[in-house]
């Protein structure tokens, strides 16, 4: 079984549809990309997995449990890790505290006693951002943010990792260590599931990839294989196989989700 399931899943606010009937798998030592045009869905699927989001229809299963009904803490404390698009860290704290709280917070009272310093810092470190482990957090650019935040995940000890818009306010230097990381820790048994709209840095590291449009699952394949769907050049990278485009990479750069 995948660590994570997506079953059909359909969410509705009102009249609207936003999922529509999406079903997906994410697992163990890959890097799984979820992209669209925006609208499409994305982040709403993010938000039923880690129980933000009630779902209309369909079922959240994760190590082989139906989780759909459980809160997000409680999928937190299973292993479930998560990102935001809108950068969440708090901001009058330096960026080792904010590491810090999130590891207590992980770990319980012991955890205040048992957690050193150097924990955080082989983090920090990890990430790339340990020359900033004294600065506060809404002190920093927009791209060591997305770090921080990806460092306060990974203090969790996360099974599985969402990531949203992970490489927003990366350089291009920055955007490939990032992808190394990513690749060291599906390499080290995480599910990383990534909304991403850098799409070098997604047909770079993803081993598979699903497409969604106005809410439902239009393709699921291999890197190639999704840069061959004719459905998926036509409703989100921006040409189709008969457009003289679609010999132009740059296309690819230049699309955004």
């Amino acid at each position: 079984m995948a660590l994570l399931e997506v079953d059909e899943v359909v969410v509705r606010f009102g009249g609207v549809t936003a999922v529509n009937e999406a079903a997906f798998t994410a697992d163990r030592g890959s890097i799984t990309g979820l992209i669209g045009p925006n609208g499409a869905g994305k982040t709403t699927c993010f938000n039923v997995i880690t129980g933000l989001q009630k779902p209309t229809k369909g079922r959240i299963r994760y190590r082989d449990r139906d989780v759909t009904g459980w809160p997000v803490h409680k999928r937190a404390r299973h292993g479930v890790g998560r990102t935001f698009q809108r950068l969440e860290a708090f901001g009058s704290l330096t960026v080792r505290d904010n590491v810090r709280v999130a590891q207590e917070i992980h770990g319980g009272p012991l955890a205040w006693f048992g957690r050193s310093r150097g924990g955080v810092d082989m983090l920090l470190d990890r990430v790339g951002i340990l020359d900033y482990a004294d600065e506060r957090a809404d002190s920093i650019p927009t791209g060591t943010a997305r770090l921080l935040e990806l460092a306060r995940c990974l203090a969790s000890d996360p099974q599985l990792l969402l990531l949203d818009e992970p490489s927003s306010g990366l350089d291009e230097t920055e955007t490939d260590a990032f992808g190394e990381l990513l690749v060291e820790l599906a390499g080290e048994g995480c599910a990383v599931l990534m909304v991403e709209h850098d799409m070098d840095l997604v047909m770079s590291v993803c081993n598979d990839i699903h497409v969604l449009d106005f809410g439902r699952i239009i393709a699921s394949g291999t890197p190639a294989e999704i840069r061959a769907d004719a459905d998926v050049q036509r409703a989100y990278l921006g040409y189709s196989e008969s457009d003289e485009s679609a010999h132009d990479t740059s296309v690819m750069e230049v699309v955004t989700p």
